[in-house]
């Protein structure tokens, strides 16, 4: 058995829409995400030395900042993820929610 709102969901362009929109995002911050975290742990592997490097007279190593610069870029993406969640995407669900229960 069916319900006949989810087939109206399901049939409705707007619904394509969303689910090609959220899909294509989702797969392209995972790939960012993905390429910016194993590139980094590539670097610890491959170029310690590189990572080892001090920054100016200090005890810091480039390795510190870089691997700040990767927890800092998960949560861009987070918060990039979240807004057009809760904009377009949100947008998009109500309208095909008020197709749908017409």
């Amino acid at each position: 058995m069916t319900d006949p709102v989810v087939d109206k969901i399901q049939r409705n362009p707007k619904y394509a829409l969303l689910k090609h929109k959220r899909n294509r995002l989702g797969i392209t911050l995972t790939i960012l995400m993905l390429v910016v975290y194993y590139g980094y742990i590539a670097l610890i592997a491959f170029d310690k030395s590189f990572l080892a490097q001090p920054i100016g007279a200090g005890v810091t190593s480039l390795g510190i900042p870089i691997g700040m610069a990767v927890i800092i870029f998960t949560i861009v993406i987070t918060g990039i993820y979240v807004r057009r969640a809760n904009g377009e995407f949100d947008a998009l669900t109500k309208e095909i929610l008020k197709d749908a229960t017409k």
